[in-house]
């Protein structure tokens, strides 16, 4: 377990469970570039601290040098940890909002790494939040698939956390959510869709949900935004498909609401094809498969559709899974007039997100993995969003729509409560739509 105040880890952490590190560098050696600000919190400290541990740097004309080593005063020197100090203002609007993240936070396998990134998103995000006055402590615990998580909430700083970011493990729920009841500790789950604790704790705010419960919705959005046009439902011949309920659930709409669809198959001659599309009205293709050959014959399929009809106008609805194909795939994309229903976008704030991978470099010395969506401006979202919330409404931030000014990087965020006496899920979600004319928008619903 680490705390820490205005910091970002400048190395790969490897945490152990329940392990404190405690600072044990005494001495830096001043590299070119390097500020004060930019020293102190690498070490977790303020700049009052670190100038406290050098009284020459109180001086007006102090000028920090290269090659020369300052003193790095350890923690139990310059802070006061908040789990020993007294609780006299419990509000959390009035005091340092106490962040605690319970992820596998290791270099041993493939989530521990993804974990790191993430982690480090939410540092970035306790950084930019100290300039508008949000200050918070940070208490990270290891928490590997093989962990015992009940060892971790024994231990008195956990119970003493406002905020809880975790688990990435569904077998550790029970225990987190029936400690975070008990205490009244908010609970972030970042990333499990599998959550039925939701349903009977009021703390829980789940980000992430399953794709069989986003099938009404998206179905219901689906025929609202493409309500002038002709649906083509692709067979795709997967017999692995889970996408067979979302096309049933869009068929039952549609029906629903008496808009004709046709139905048609990708094996189909290019004539026998071609007769389930609409000359009249533009069409809207749904396959009821995500796979990417099944997407790249799609391409092939509507372009010898499309040289043999002049005129005919096409628009592909596609699924999130393709996000991870835009790069490659733009120019169909935009071809092909491209709809992706996602519950994220890298490009919403495309300046925002270009600052935030050169901070994350500088920061870490590294690029940002080619994960998608990028983990670490998830956890930079993620941690905006609810620290600025409990900054200001305290414990009674509900996570909906327009409590405060949220310009996200990726992430919309948007909660409902489930009911009451239940938790919130996240019901932000838009069509991702690659307009012909090389624009991207994204639609909200």
């Amino acid at each position: 377990m680490r705390i820490l105040r205005y910091f970002l880890v400048l190395a790969l952490l490897v945490l152990t469970a329940g392990t404190a590190l405690a600072q044990s560098v005494t001495t830096h050696k001043v590299k070119r570039g390097e500020t004060i600000y930019g020293i102190a919190r690498s070490y977790g400290l303020t700049e009052a601290e670190l100038r406290a541990a050098n009284p020459g740097m109180e001086r007006s004309d102090y000028v920090l040098k290269k090659g020369s080593k300052i003193i790095i005063p350890t923690a139990g020197q310059t802070q006061t940890s908040s789990a020993d100090a007294p609780m006299e203002n419990d509000d959390v609007r009035q005091r340092s909002i106490r962040m605690g993240v319970m992820l596998p936070l290791h270099d041993i396998n493939g989530d521990g790494r993804r974990m790191v990134e993430y982690y480090r998103g939410l540092l970035m995000a306790c950084d930019s939040l100290k300039h508008e006055g949000i200050s918070v402590d940070v208490y990270a615990w290891n928490t590997p698939d093989t962990g015992d998580i009940t060892e971790i909430l024994a231990k008195p700083e956990a119970a003493q956390c406002d905020i809880i970011f975790g688990p990435l493990y569904s077998k550790q729920m029970n225990d987190l959510s029936a400690f975070t009841l008990q205490h009244g500790i908010m609970l972030v789950i970042p990333y499990s869709i599998n959550a039925p604790q939701v349903a009977g704790n009021p703390h829980i705010f789940q980000v992430y949900q399953s794709p069989e419960s986003l099938n009404e919705p998206t179905s219901r959005r689906f025929a609202d935004w493409f309500k002038d046009y002709h649906p083509v439902i692709v067979d795709c011949d997967d017999p692995n498909s889970t996408k067979g309920s979302f096309t049933a659930a869009l068929r039952k709409e549609l029906e629903n609401r008496r808009i004709g669809y046709s139905l048609t198959s990708l094996k189909s001659v290019n004539s026998l094809f071609a007769s389930a599309f609409s000359t009249q009205r533009p069409n809207v293709v749904v396959l009821n498969s995500a796979r990417s050959s099944d997407m790249e014959v799609a391409f092939i399929k509507l372009k010898d559709l499309l040289s043999a009809n002049e005129g005919l106008k096409v628009s592909l609805f596609g699924y999130t899974e393709w996000m991870a194909l835009a790069e490659a795939q733009a120019a169909n994309f935009h071809k092909y007039d491209v709809y992706i229903p996602a519950p994220f976008y890298p490009g919403m704030a495309p300046l925002l997100a270009k600052r935030m991978a050169l901070k994350y470099r500088q920061n870490f010395q590294r690029d940002m993995s080619a994960y998608m969506p990028p983990l670490a401006m998830t956890g930079f979202d993620h941690a905006l969003f609810f620290l600025r919330g409990l900054h200001k409404y305290g414990k009674t931030f509900d996570g909906a729509s327009g409590r405060f000014n949220y310009t996200p990087v990726q992430t919309p965020l948007k909660f409902e409560q489930q009911g009451s006496g239940a938790g919130f899920l996240n019901r932000a979600y838009m069509f991702v739509h690659y307009k012909p004319n090389g624009q991207i928008d994204t639609i909200s619903y």
